[in-house]
């Protein structure tokens, strides 16, 4: 604001300083000094012409770096103007928003190289009026569907029809689903498609996500390896590490001379460590044996009623020896097509995990609850124990992965691998603090 007053200043001095000669020069023509008025005209003359080129510079340079703001063209070069004090808040202006400008590119160049290296396709369409503009493709869409990367929604029909049919019959709205696509005239392809419409400053925006199934197969099969392994190696060097150690232990001893009492006694303690920690190994071995040897379900017809009380029966002195209190709330008579005694086994290994979860509470409970739905029967187990951890929910259901010191870690992965053998799902989630799992089974 200051630099424009003092803009304004100037000018008005430049006004003055030209009325003022205009003044003088008419002055000397009354007291005939004709050629001292003459030239006192000339003054006036370039007076104006300096003022003409000050005014138009000013002009040029204001409009130039407007036009330049305007048009995000920020490649003009102001350092031989920047020396005039007049400019400085439009200059400043200027490098302000080329700075941003330049921020903001630098973010786009890097948003888009990590976009372009990831292995899932991607676009992003930019609604235009009624249309749809592809505002970015990154390189593996263009690359793994062989589809250039075109600007215009209807060119990227002419390339994707079966893709582009899907989204377009859900009107561009969210999209999670599968969708076979041909490329290069082969055999049709699975993908995972992912779809999400959003508006950031009132533009309207459309991301759609395409993965191969065989992608996240890969990637969840090698993720269940890694952790098995760590599980496996664990359990081995636990065993082994101190297997080893007892052994160089008795290889001293065995090598002296004599044997005192304490040594015998040494002796005799390492071979029992060796013999459980050898017993332990054997455990661990059947139990990855049961896992991998699962037999196939023989379904039959079972009343799910039945069998819930089967497992009661069979638990109920624990619960008796424990003080836990069992409500079983099933009274619907259903029919599930499932390997009963397996099922059973699912049921027994469930409710033995609500047993160990209720050791530390003052009242405990275990309810027992079903519902059909959509041809599935639901099978619910609730406690009020300790529940789950966040930091292991990703965990229980791995292969011997426990935290009990006397628990194998196979039951939540064993009746896992028997109900997803039937078709259905176990899970579970945490409900008004009480633990419950969830077995969903096909109705017979």
């Amino acid at each position: 604001m200051f630099k424009t007053l003092q803009t304004y200043k100037l000018l008005f001095f430049r006004l003055l300083a030209i009325i003022a000669a205009i003044e003088i020069s008419i002055y000397f023509f009354k007291i005939n000094l004709f050629f001292t008025g003459i030239f006192g005209f000339f003054i006036v003359f370039l007076l104006i012409r300096e003022m003409y080129f000050y005014v138009r510079n000013f002009v040029l340079i204001y409009n130039k770096t407007i036009a330049s703001i305007l048009q995000d063209d920020f490649s003009s070069d102001f350092k031989k103007h920047k020396e005039n004090s007049n400019y400085n808040d439009l200059f400043q202006l200027y490098d302000t928003l080329k700075n941003r400008q330049n921020e903001q590119i630098s973010k786009d160049i890097i948003y888009r190289s990590i976009l372009n290296n990831i292995e899932t396709g991607i676009i992003i369409l930019q609604k235009h009026d009624n249309d749809w503009d592809i505002f970015l493709m990154n390189d593996y869409f263009s690359s793994h569907f062989n589809v250039p990367k075109v600007s215009k929604w209807k060119y990227l029909k002419n390339q994707l029809p079966s893709l582009c049919e899907i989204i377009e019959v859900d009107d561009f709205h969210e999209i999670k689903t599968s969708v076979e696509i041909s490329i290069n005239e082969q055999n049709n392809q699975t993908f995972v498609l992912q779809a999400s419409r959003t508006e950031i400053f009132e533009r309207d925006y459309y991301i759609v996500l395409l993965d191969s199934i065989q992608n996240v197969v890969e990637k969840k099969e090698k993720d269940a390896w890694v952790n098995l392994m760590k599980v496996i190696s664990h359990e081995l060097l636990n065993s082994i590490t101190p297997i080893r150690s007892i052994c160089q232990n008795l290889q001293d001893l065995v090598e002296q001379d004599s044997l005192s009492a304490e040594d015998l006694e040494d002796i005799k303690n390492s071979v029992e460590t060796m013999l459980r920690r050898s017993d332990h190994l054997q455990k661990f071995v059947e139990g990855y044996r049961k896992l991998a040897m699962l037999p196939s379900p023989k379904k039959e017809k079972t009343e799910l009623k039945d069998l819930i009380d089967n497992c009661l029966q069979i638990m109920n002195p624990l619960f008796k020896k424990d003080g836990i209190e069992v409500e079983n709330l099933i009274s619907l008579k259903r029919l599930i097509n499932v390997d009963a005694q397996q099922t059973e086994q699912v049921i027994i290994n469930l409710l033995t995990n609500s047993i160990n979860a209720l050791k530390n509470t003052s009242k405990k409970q275990i309810l027992i609850s079903a519902e059909a739905k959509e041809n599935r029967i639901f099978i619910k187990i609730t406690d009020n124990g300790n529940g789950i951890e966040k930091e292991i929910e990703n965990k229980i259901f791995l292969p011997f992965f426990t935290t009990r010191n006397e628990g194998a870690g196979i039951g939540l992965t064993l009746s896992k691998n028997i109900i997803e053998a039937h078709g259905g799902y176990i899970s579970f989630k945490t409900e008004n603090e009480k633990t419950v799992f969830e077995i969903c089974l096909v109705e017979g």
